[in-house]
């Protein structure tokens, strides 16, 4: 089973596209720069998309939708 789960992590995000470039971009940004939100044994995931996904779920990304 993944954790956290995708659908409750959907309910915080709302879209599956923004929930994936946000993924996308905080996982990158772990890899260049090895800042981490959280202890690293704190952390479930060992990947970077996955401790993305626990630090939304946790509420450390914060998500802001410009609508146009």
């Amino acid at each position: 089973m993944i954790y956290p789960s995708i659908d409750k992590i959907l309910q915080i995000v709302g879209s599956k596209y923004i929930l994936i470039q946000v993924a996308a971009e905080r996982s990158k940004q772990m890899n260049e720069t090895g800042h981490l939100q959280m202890k690293e044994n704190e952390y479930v995931s060992k990947r970077g998309i996955g401790r993305t996904l626990e630090e939304i779920e946790k509420g450390l990304i914060k998500i802001n939708v410009e609508k146009e």
